[in-house]
């Protein structure tokens, strides 16, 4: 044993090269699984714009599949009537009170109107129905296709000589994109109406008064920006849908992974569309 008086000596340049060595291995492990999660990001993105312009090609090839857009547009849209409703009142009623709360604190709370439906219809109507219908929409799509993926109905499909892609994602896309828009009208007709309930209970605002300010302020081009923002998030949410679901290998836990990935893609993706198509119509 040493004593107690003998010091430590001190450490070599091996020592220090080690350290650094340690040091190096550490950043690079950090590193590389980022730029393997980057290049994973790409390779999934350029997967979903080759099926989508696959997809569309196939749209405009006959025979057009217009049984099964039909089918999917009353699956994907009738049955997601109930939830779209509900966000829309309520959220119709929180702005409402929000907005006349404040503008009664200087005496204008009777433009709440005005502030209400270009709220709706440039944002909260598209994208609140975007975040909430279509998280139930993407998430099914992709339950479904990734389902018949881990069981091999997509390859049976391929076998047969039918066209997958024509079959199973061109239905999906084209009734989205319908469904998407149509819901985003029906949300923005029902808030309309919840804030007028409110605030005419809360601040006795009458119902004329609070449609005519609204009237006369909103324009056709601030319902068509809403309405061509859902049509695109519609197309989003069907293509990260269908892609996420011919993507899933697994089993049945690679089904449920995929539909989680499906509904955080697709909402980011939704709101960062969201931000340069309000960018694109503020510049005109």
């Amino acid at each position: 044993m040493s004593s107690p008086d003998e010091t430590p000596a001190p450490r070599g340049p091996a020592t220090g090269e080690t350290e650094l060595a340690e040091l190096v291995q550490q950043e690079l492990e950090s590193i590389i699984p980022f730029t393997a999660r980057i290049n994973r990001a790409w390779l999934q993105l350029g997967g979903m714009v080759f099926m989508f312009a696959r997809a569309c090609l196939r749209a405009v090839t006959p025979p057009l599949a217009l049984g099964a857009t039909a089918y999917q547009v009353v699956m994907l849209g009738v049955r997601s009537l109930s939830i779209a409703t509900l966000v829309a009142l309520f959220a119709g009623l929180v702005i409402s009170l929000q907005f006349a709360y404040f503008l009664a604190k200087f005496g204008v709370q009777h433009t709440v109107g005005k502030v209400v439906i270009l709220t709706l219809f440039r944002e909260l109507g598209p994208v609140l129905t975007a975040l909430t219908v279509g998280a139930r929409i993407g998430s099914g799509i992709t339950a479904e296709l990734g389902s018949m993926k881990v069981t091999e109905q997509i390859d049976a499909i391929s076998a047969l000589g039918a066209d997958p892609i024509k079959k199973l994602v061109t239905p999906r896309l084209i009734a989205c994109a319908i469904v998407m828009p149509a819901l985003t009208a029906l949300a923005d007709v029902f808030g309309l109406l919840a804030g007028s309930a409110v605030v005419n209970q809360q601040y006795d605002i009458p119902f004329d008064q609070y449609f005519r300010s609204a009237i006369d302020t909103v324009s056709l081009v601030d319902f068509g920006g809403g309405i061509f923002k859902s049509f695109i998030f519609g197309l989003i949410i069907a293509i990260v849908g269908c892609f996420k679901g011919f993507s899933v290998s697994g089993g049945t836990e690679g089904v449920g992974q995929a539909t989680t990935e499906t509904v955080a893609i697709a909402s980011v993706s939704v709101c960062l569309s969201d931000f340069f198509m309000t960018k694109l119509f503020l510049a005109f």
